[in-house]
């Protein structure tokens, strides 16, 4: 009696994991397309960023603890911005995700934290849904500020820290700050990877 009670009991749950694995992934789907339509918005680009990507390769500076991938937005086929994936593993309670996007030169056009575990009332303020604090990085880049301006106030730098909380704000920075580097490094192989190919001349006569 009892293996026939684990046997269905295992029958139910695998059978609720596959009745439920296609909704979730739809929910999981769509929360990431709003959140890379908060950065670059739907007027900037004219392709599906979902369905435009690339993967990440020599993602140290990102911290990434899976494959990533780096989501494309283009105007008329040209590549116009790129959103990179990073992780900021030193946030107060744990890795803070993030989505960055860089337009083509080099510029921040937006960042959004897209899942964490920071303390709410505190940490929790990068956040957009709790304070525009993360709308500081628009129309940044590697240059503005100076290398030396890439951290929070309390260090030296440029950014804000919050009340009571000085950790997370500090991660996102240096996860941001880390994402134009990779950028800087990657810039002219992800603008030939998308780069529009002419169709072949294929009249010879």
């Amino acid at each position: 009696m009892l293996g026939l009670f684990a046997l269905l009991t295992t029958a139910a749950i695998a059978a609720t994991y596959l009745g439920t694995r296609d909704a979730i992934a739809a929910q999981e789907k769509a929360a990431k397309a709003k959140a890379l339509l908060q950065i670059l918005p739907a007027q900037q680009h004219d392709n599906s960023m979902l369905d435009d990507t690339l993967p990440v390769t020599d993602s140290n500076l990102l911290t990434l603890d899976e494959p990533g991938q780096i989501f494309v937005a283009r105007k008329a086929g040209k590549a116009t911005a790129f959103i990179i994936p990073s992780i900021a593993p030193d946030g107060y309670s744990g890795a803070i995700r993030v989505l960055t996007g860089v337009m083509r030169d080099g510029t921040v056009a937006g960042v959004r934290v897209v899942a964490h575990n920071e303390t709410p009332g505190l940490g929790d303020k990068v956040d957009l849904k709790k304070s525009d604090w993360i709308l500081d990085f628009n129309g940044t880049s590697l240059d503005n500020p100076a290398p030396s301006g890439w951290k929070v106030k309390k260090d030296g730098g440029r950014f804000d820290q919050f009340t009571g909380a000085t950790i997370t704000p500090r991660a996102v920075t240096q996860a941001v700050y880390q994402t134009l580097l990779y950028y800087q490094q990657q810039q002219k192989t992800l603008l030939e990877q998308t780069e529009p190919h002419a169709p072949e001349d294929n009249n010879h006569g």
